[in-house]
Order: structure tokens, then C-alpha cells, then sequence
């Protein structure tokens, strides 16, 4: 049976694929260990994602081949508007998190890497190149969200866990990884060489993001 193109991906982007599945950021997370300093600087700065992986999102909507691939990543635009948005609205508040600093921080040069990134995506990929930075982005979250050995007290915690480990956010990743994995069977070498630098990078640009968050 031939290799799926997502594990030939993620293979080739170790050890960084496991830095960030087993970081310890998660594992505070996990635990209760993790400081309300520590965790309030992170979502702040992964706040400043939403509006880009929005158009990231967007922008695969309107390069897929398919109806059926337009539905399923639309349905994914709807969690982020709804459930996740929420999420963040109420951690902010129990955080005690400034208006200011929820929509007008000061980025981390690891949040401009990474928003950068989904820019230059945005604008200039092709419809696998756009898959491979989505795939990487959900499907580490689901990884290191699995791991969970149980529900923290905080639900500023237990939340960011849950929501990036339910069946409707397996299922998501599932979809991501098929998608990349029918999209890849046809591209030449070429192609397959840039949206391994692509998932490479990544995957770096998430390592460096539980760093700057992780003494």
C-alpha cells in the first residue's frame, strides 16, 4: 500500500512534529501547572491568527476543485465564527485581558512568522500548498489535544483542550488530511518538494509559537 502523502509530510518534518505534539506548554496545560501569564500572552497572540486563518479558509473555498470540498471547509469557517470566537471572548474575560491587548497587542516575532506565512499563502498558493499549512495548523492541535490524561479544573484550560479534540474536530482533521492526501496523488515533483518546505515550515512556525509562550 502506497504511503499517504500527509505521512510522508510529517515523517519528513521531524523532530520538530514531536516538539510541538509533546511540548511542554501542553503539558501544563494538562496538568493545571500552566501560569495565567503564560497563558493569557498566548491567546493573545494566537487571537491574531483568526482574522488569517479566515482568509486562509476563504481562499481554499475559492481555489477547490470541488463542491463538496467548498462545503466541508465553509462548515469550518462557521466553528471559527461561533464556538471558537466565543471561547476567546470569555477567556479574556476571566483572564482580566485588557481591550487594547485583545485586539491591538504588540505581535511576537513568532506570531508575525506565522501570519506571514498564511499571507504569502493566501495570495500566492496553489490549493495544496493552502491545504498543507491548514493540515499542519489543526491537525498538531489535534495531536497534542489528545494526549489530555483529563479534564483540567480551569475551563479556560479544559476548553482550549476540547476544542481541538471532539469528534467534529477529528472529523475536520480527518477531512484535511484525505483532501491534501487526493490532491497530492497528482502533483509532480516539483509540487510535492514545495508543500514539503511548506509543511516544514509550518511546523517550525508552531514550535516557535509554545516557545515564545514557555519559559
Amino acid at each position: 500500500m502506497a504511503e499517504k502523502f500527509t505521512d510522508w509530510l510529517r515523517e519528513r518534518s521531524e523532530p520538530n512534529w514531536t516538539a510541538v505534539v509533546e511540548h511542554p506548554f501542553t503539558d501544563a496545560l494538562f496538568d493545571g501547572s500552566m501560569p495565567d501569564e503564560y497563558m493569557s500572552s498566548y491567546l493573545v497572540q494566537d487571537y491574531q491568527f483568526v482574522d488569517d486563518f479566515l482568509a486562509l479558509l476563504g481562499a481554499a473555498v475559492a481555489r477547490a476543485d470541488r463542491f463538496s470540498s467548498r462545503l466541508a471547509l465553509a462548515g469550518s469557517i462557521a466553528v471559527v465564527t461561533s464556538e471558537e470566537n466565543t471561547y476567546f471572548q470569555r477567556s479574556f474575560d476571566a483572564l482580566g485581558i485588557a481591550e487594547a491587548d485583545r485586539v491591538g497587542p504588540e505581535l511576537d516575532p513568532a506570531t508575525v512568522a506565522f501570519r506571514d506565512l498564511m499571507r504569502d499563502i493566501k495570495d500566492n498558493g496553489s490549493y495544496a500548498e493552502i491545504l498543507t499549512v491548514l493540515t499542519v495548523a489543526e491537525w498538531t492541535y489535534l495531536e497534542w489535544a489528545e494526549r489530555a490524561p483529563s479534564k483540567p479544573e480551569s475551563f479556560v484550560h479544559a476548553e482550549w483542550i476540547e476544542l481541538h479534540s471532539n469528534p467534529d474536530f477529528e472529523s475536520w482533521v480527518s477531512w484535511l488530511r484525505e483532501e491534501l492526501d487526493r490532491i497530492g496523488a497528482d502533483l509532480d515533483e516539483r509540487e510535492r518538494a514545495r508543500c514539503l518546505r511548506l509543511f516544514q515550515q509550518a511546523t517550525q512556525c508552531e514550535v516557535d509559537f509554545f516557545n515564545a509562550h514557555w519559559d
